[in-house]
């Protein structure tokens, strides 16, 4: 009896300090409680919210000062409707035609570069998944090393090269070099999607009789949609949104893109601030319908093609 007394009350401790414990460890009801969820809610909506606003604000008072006339863009009190609501920079700048120029050569211009950036980034990282070559890693380096070299270094070397080469104020000169730009992420992005997809893709195709070839378009390109729809996208923004080689590349109106013709809208003794604005809506709306567009083959393409039916 006098054994089990001191047994007993050690154990009983024993359970009162693992009670505690696990107590003290536990979550408080308040944590898990549905007033602080709510809370909690709240705070990140409000949160959202306010991103959204310091986000969109700037884009909606463009839109807004587009329809006004200069005087009243600048009237105090600000308002984002007034009496002066019309269409009148649109109809400016859609019925001129040296302004639509501006646009034909953007378009012409950055579906070049996203249609040839594509094809040869999809080759050369067809080459840097698949195969072994000679000097493959200090390839690697030096295109990496591309992509780090800041753009506005190499601005008055490649206007000497234009020069020399007879391309300057062309087409082919400024597409060449939005490519160096665009060329080394689109490579290393579709290097590094290739390398997701399983070899024995390729070995089943040339089992049937298909070439290297063959297995990459008819095979590894459509399973490849979600990645080259985000390459494709982003060589479309670079190029359409590129302004200083554009700029120095470029000596004639008829050869000026987009951003250069709303640099040409600031004249010497005023500003064409409500043709600026609309310009720039025009100017965003391509981008914006890529986005909403292509939108599903992010989604959907993610598992496209990957399973045999």
């Amino acid at each position: 009896m006098t054994t089990t007394a001191p047994r007993a009350s050690r154990a009983a401790r024993s359970t009162v300090v693992s009670r505690r414990r696990a107590e003290s460890h536990a979550p408080s009801e308040y944590a898990g409680s549905p007033v602080r969820r709510r809370i909690e809610k709240v705070g990140v909506i409000i949160a959202l919210c306010l991103g959204a606003v310091f986000a969109g604000f700037p884009v909606l008072w463009m839109l807004s000062s587009s329809f006004k006339k200069n005087p009243e863009i600048f009237a105090s009190p600000p308002s984002f409707i007034t009496a002066g609501f019309s269409f009148d920079a649109y109809v400016r700048i859609l019925t001129d035609p040296e302004k639509v120029r501006f646009f034909i050569n953007s378009y012409a211009v950055s579906l070049a570069v996203t249609i040839a950036t594509l094809i040869v980034a999809i080759l050369a990282a067809y080459a840097f998944s698949r195969y072994e070559f000679p000097f493959k890693k200090p390839l690697n380096v030096v295109i990496v090393s591309v992509q780090a070299v800041p753009p506005i270094t190499l601005l008055i070397p490649y206007f000497g090269l234009m020069v020399t080469l007879g391309l300057y104020n062309t087409y082919a000169g400024l597409i060449l070099t939005y490519m160096v730009f665009t060329l080394p992420y689109a490579i290393i992005m579709m290097t590094g999607y290739f390398n997701t997809l399983p070899k024995e893709l390729d070995e089943a195709a040339k089992v049937d009789g298909s070439s290297s070839f063959g297995a990459l378009w008819r095979i590894l390109v459509p399973i490849s949609i979600p990645g080259i729809v985000s390459v494709g996208i982003y060589t479309f923004m670079i190029a359409w949104n590129e302004y200083l080689f554009a700029l120095t590349l470029t000596r004639t109106n008829d050869m000026r893109t987009v951003p250069i013709g709303i640099q040409l809208l600031m004249g010497q003794h005023s500003y064409e601030w409500n043709e600026m604005m609309a310009m720039s809506i025009l100017g965003s709306i391509p981008v914006l319908l890529l986005f909403l567009f292509f939108q599903r083959f992010f989604i959907g393409g993610l598992t496209a093609g990957s399973v045999k039916s």
